[in-house]
């Protein structure tokens, strides 16, 4: 599953009050709109992803200009700061993101569901949003974001109340010991300790700020739980393992709302998947196999609104809140693209810039954190898809300011469904772009796409999963036209194809193992320049310092150049 960022966000990261409360900020930078068809590029020869993981580090570098580009910056402190320099420009646009505390729902206690509902009474949600933040980011109690044009506001609320969580809790038989800690039902001795995992408070520090309340608020109640920082990758293992009690995670949402049904489906949850808190709901896996599987809009807004009706009164999340997105960008840089829905910090950004002055040099772009890997297979969280999507690229892209689909490796597509209910399927065919080739300089053909979509199918790649599993048939008649087939019939499925990452057939066909691929580590057969982490995007992989950078250069065969 990948709809260009639907990753892990976990801890790019972190990420208040009411929207109202917006007006008394900064003001921010909203450009004059770019024929982004016009666009030629990249002009920039060398990006250096320079690995700045304390916020203060971020800013100074910024501000010194050791960093051209700064992204997610969420402390009200630094906005300000940043807001009052005539050298930067700032930019801001509604988020589709969601910052939540999960339960694990495969054990107990956590799939007792009046305990589950008495935990989301007891944590402030609007006051923790309000001290941490100041009008950049919103509390939420639904399962999409407010920005999301299918978001259903009229959910189960729980609003911050500690007697009313007590009162479900007597009421489904819970108790108390001598010390205050929760009793279960029919059971002599309290609950054993508990530990809620977030990042490290170097790595992220306000969501580590933002876990040590909620362990307050439970602690308050009686619940013996610790929060237990892990460092980024390590936190990731655990919770791909399921080897956790709570967790705090935020999602990058794409446009489409059926990552509903990644996130809830029980066919999801599988080590690696995306349902990291085990729900298994007979109800919400049929309203979301509905949504997946509707046939316009009309329909797909009704279920997506069911759906999280049905999640906010089930409750394995607990929504925190969701963030405006703010990145900040040297004036010193030209070409720069946003809108109120992109912030500057964007590919279109890359492929258009240039210095205002003087000849072109290295831009240094901020990278939060170290990649996990760059195993475009197995990479799932955003600091790997900040590099990795710089070299793969997709059939359809998203225009920077109306979200609208854009012809990319695919210069046009046609969708066509047959049959009817259970028998029906759906006929997706690409004409591709002429003139595209690898950055080892084989061209890109039909063969690749088929390629891509039959193995990933094959190899039941979690991250991929739920876009290619109702593939019945990939052909490729002819180098610039490929036919792809899918049981059924859903809206979805244009942008769950065309949103791929395209990966070389020559290279592809020659991974045995999937999860222990390296290609930034091997040789390319074709250039021994080059390693065999290659695309067809606009920059090319040349170097991976760990806790230091990766540099990227320009790839001068690129077809937008």
């Amino acid at each position: 599953m990948t709809k260009a960022l639907r990753t892990y966000f976990l801890f790019i990261v972190t990420f208040i009050v009411c929207v109202s409360s917006l007006s008394s900020a900064p003001s921010m930078g909203m450009d004059g709109k770019i024929d982004i068809n016009s666009i030629r590029g990249p002009k920039i020869k060398d990006l250096y992803m320079v690995i700045y993981r304390d916020p203060d580090s971020q800013i100074l570098a910024l501000e010194t200009g050791k960093l051209d580009v700064l992204s997610d910056i969420i402390r009200p402190v630094d906005i300000k700061r940043l807001a009052a320099r005539d050298d930067i420009l700032l930019t801001l646009s509604e988020g589709f993101h969601i910052f939540f505390m999960g339960f694990n729902l495969r054990e107990f206690p956590w799939n007792d569901l009046a305990l589950r509902k008495a935990l989301s009474h007891a944590v402030p949600r609007k006051k923790i949003v309000r001290d941490l933040f100041a009008g950049y980011c919103m509390p939420v109690s639904t399962y999409l974001p407010p920005v999301s044009p299918y978001y259903e506001p009229n959910v189960t609320h729980y609003d911050y109340d500690p007697d009313k969580a007590r009162s479900i809790l007597s009421e489904a038989g819970w108790r108390w010991s001598k010390e205050g800690v929760l009793i279960p039902p029919g059971k002599d001795k309290p609950l054993k300790k508990v530990y809620l995992l977030c990042p490290t408070a170097q790595a992220a520090p306000t969501t580590a700020e933002l876990a040590a309340r909620i362990v307050d608020s439970f602690v308050s109640l009686g619940l013996p739980v610790e929060l237990q920082m892990l460092d980024f990758s390590m936190m990731i293992k655990r919770l791909d393992k399921h080897d956790f009690d709570l967790f705090v995670m935020a999602w990058s949402l794409s446009r489409d709302p059926d990552n509903l049904f990644a996130f809830f489906h029980s066919s999801m949850d599988t080590e690696g998947g995306y349902n990291i808190q085990g729900l298994h709901d007979q109800a919400i896996d049929e309203v979301l196999e509905k949504l997946r599987w509707a046939k316009d809009k009309e329909s797909a807004t009704a279920y997506a609104k069911e759906a999280q009706r049905m999640l906010s009164e089930k409750a394995p999340w607990i929504p925190i809140y969701s963030r405006y997105m703010i990145s900040a960008i040297r004036k010193d840089w030209k070409g720069v693209i946003y809108s109120k829905k992109t912030t500057a910090d964007n590919m279109w950004s890359l492929l258009n810039m240039e210095p205002k002055a003087g000849k072109m040099r290295p831009l240094y772009w901020c990278l939060p954190e170290d990649p996990r890997t760059l195993n475009p297979l197995a990479a799932s969280s955003a600091y790997d898809w900040s590099v990795l999507g710089l070299i793969y690229e997709s059939l359809i892209a998203t225009d920077p300011y109306t979200m609208d689909d854009v012809p990319w490796l695919a210069k046009q597509w046609s969708v066509e469904t047959k049959g009817t209910g259970e028998n029906s399927s759906t006929i997706l065919r690409f004409h591709l772009r002429k003139g595209v080739t690898w950055q080892d300089g084989k061209p890109f053909t039909a063969e690749d796409v088929k390629e891509t979509i039959l193995y990933l199918k094959k190899h039941e790649i979690p991250r991929y999963f739920d876009q290619v599993n109702h593939v019945i048939s990939v052909e490729a008649p002819s180098s610039q036209e490929v036919i792809v087939t899918l049981d059924r019939t859903s809206y979805w499925y244009l942008h769950n194809i065309g949103g791929l990452p395209i990966f070389p057939a020559h290279l592809l066909r020659n991974v045995k193992d999937w999860k222990s691929w390296r290609p930034e580590r091997l040789n390319n057969p074709n250039d021994p320049k080059l390693t065999q982490l290659i695309g067809t995007g606009p920059f090319i992989f040349t170097e991976y310092k760990p806790g230091e950078f990766v540099h990227l250069i320009r790839y001068d065969g690129y077809w937008k150049r």
